[in-house]
């Protein structure tokens, strides 16, 4: 009761002393979390409430607290001790006339502790610029800026990668008036203090649309016009190809001016998986090349029209990718010491070739951040080799077994994807192929995945065996992701 006190203001309607930033869902988080605790009552918990960092600051300081009083002799005068420090801490509240002497005084302040953020000192400059040149309209602007945060989710790294993106996509309008060749994290303050200082409401403005678009490459904002987009998008950014939203951010800003429609678009991102399950296989191109191979491309097509720029695009990534032979020869070696990653993703999408909406599965569903169907060693990887293992494979062996499994355990033909790891283990061949759960469904390599297909009908696992199925699903890989120098995908 005393506790509801101080959180909640008396009366017949449940009012909080405290009222948060509603964005981000902040304030209907934290009414939530008081729901929890039993002091407010009419409040609906947020979906994915439990993902924010409301409740994720809850949870955290509750574990601590019940660390806290398991460590302590007494658990009920850890408690209160602790109590007592919390009520002698001191809170002091200023007030200033304006949103703009608040962002002043917010960066004043934050010089002594921990330093802001770029993002932080963007919209510190802006707003106060803004308020500069329109005094009494700061509101509505914080409103566009706070869209645009919104547009582009919680995550600080996706909102300044946004920022530099959207420089170095489009740098041909921006450079006269900054003159950097790439924005990058050093420099970015920099970027945009010249930018606000030029136009800012242009440039509120601006951002803001572009925002918009970054979120459809997010998957965060779905229209029936980009829905054929979202199972490519979602392949693109499964495969760690967030480089080549330069490219992208510009073509949904152009595309009625470029004459591309949503088909070509698909087709540019189709290409773009293709691209990136090569390079971050292969490692070529470098790192450090991406950015400025996706600011030059939007050089070499800004004067071509629709499905000339699909083909365009398409002869650029080929030029600048590993070789056939190259991503072949990854594709038949250790791949799941190379890049796992890309191996789950390739195992994910060899495995949805077979389904049908009867049988669809997500291969991609998580729990506590974890993905549920996760890479399955058939012939088990670790130092122990079961003897039903040594005897399979090396007749015995174990000295033979031990090399082989060093040479073929990590290859894509020994390598299966499934949600039951921990009960198939280092089982036999047999017992991993025929297990069943608890209600008797398959569970094992009888799941009718097709991906294993030549597991199912299988009676044991030989050397030969993942030699093969290695050649034979490295062969289905070039096919899916095959870059053509020159083709016309659009058609």
């Amino acid at each position: 009761m005393n506790l509801k006190r101080k959180l909640v203001l008396k009366g017949p309607e449940e009012k909080t002393r405290l009222i948060l930033q509603i964005q981000n869902h902040n304030y209907d988080d934290y009414c939530a979390v008081l729901k929890e605790i039993g002091i407010l009552h009419n409040v609906q918990c947020p979906l994915y409430a439990g993902n924010r960092k409301i409740f994720r600051a809850y949870r955290y300081f509750q574990d601590r607290l019940e660390r806290l009083m398991q460590n302590g002799q007494n658990s009920i005068v850890t408690v209160i001790d602790f109590l007592k420090k919390v009520n002698q801490t001191g809170l002091v509240k200023i007030e200033v006339a304006s949103h703009a002497d608040a962002y002043t005084l917010f960066e004043s302040l934050n010089n002594r502790g921990v330093p802001l953020t770029a993002i932080d000192l963007i919209k510190n400059k802006l707003l106060a610029k803004l308020d500069e040149h329109n005094p009494g309209t700061i509101d509505a602007y914080y409103a566009q800026w706070n869209q645009i945060i919104e547009n582009l989710g919680e995550d600080y790294t996706v909102q300044e990668r946004f920022f530099r993106q959207y420089y170095n996509a489009f740098k041909p309008k921006l450079k006269d008036i900054v003159n950097v060749p790439i924005a990058i994290i050093s420099n970015l303050i920099m970027v945009y203090e010249k930018l606000i200082n030029h136009d800012a409401r242009g440039f509120l403005e601006k951002s803001l649309a572009a925002s918009e678009n970054y979120a459809v490459l997010l998957n965060l904002k779905q229209t029936s016009e980009c829905r054929e987009l979202q199972k490519s998008l979602k392949d693109l950014e499964r495969i760690q190809g967030a480089p080549s939203y330069i490219l992208l951010l510009y073509l949904l800003e152009y595309r009625d001016r470029l004459g591309l429609s949503m088909s070509h678009i698909a087709s540019i991102v189709r290409s773009l998986v293709c691209f990136f399950v090569r390079r971050n296989l292969t490692d070529i191109p470098p790192t450090r090349d991406l950015t400025k191979l996706f600011m030059n491309i939007i050089e070499v097509i800004k004067e071509k029209q629709g499905a000339a720029i699909v083909a365009l695009i398409n002869t650029q990534l080929a030029k600048v990718s590993a070789p056939d032979e190259e991503f072949q020869r990854k594709l038949e070696g250790p791949i799941y010491t190379d890049n796992t990653d890309v191996t789950r993703f390739i195992l994910c999408v060899l495995a949805e070739q077979g389904m049908t909406k009867e049988t669809e599965i997500d291969l991609w569903r998580m729990e506590n951040k974890n993905y549920l169907w996760t890479i399955e060693h058939i012939f088990p990887k670790g130092d122990k080799i079961p003897d039903s293992w040594v005897q399979m494979i090396a007749n015995g062996d174990e000295r033979k077994a031990k090399e082989l499994q060093e040479d073929y355990v990590h290859t894509l033909g020994n390598l299966t994807i499934s949600c039951y790891n921990s009960a198939l283990g280092t089982k036999s061949f047999r017992e991993k192929r025929d297990r069943v759960d608890s209600q008797g469904r398959p569970i094992g390599y009888n799941n009718r995945l097709s991906l294993n297909a030549d597991l199912a009908n299988a009676t044991s696992w030989s050397i030969e065996q993942i030699q093969a199925r290695t050649k034979k699903l490295a062969s289905q890989v070039m096919d899916m992701f095959a870059l053509n120098r020159g083709e016309d995908e659009s058609t």
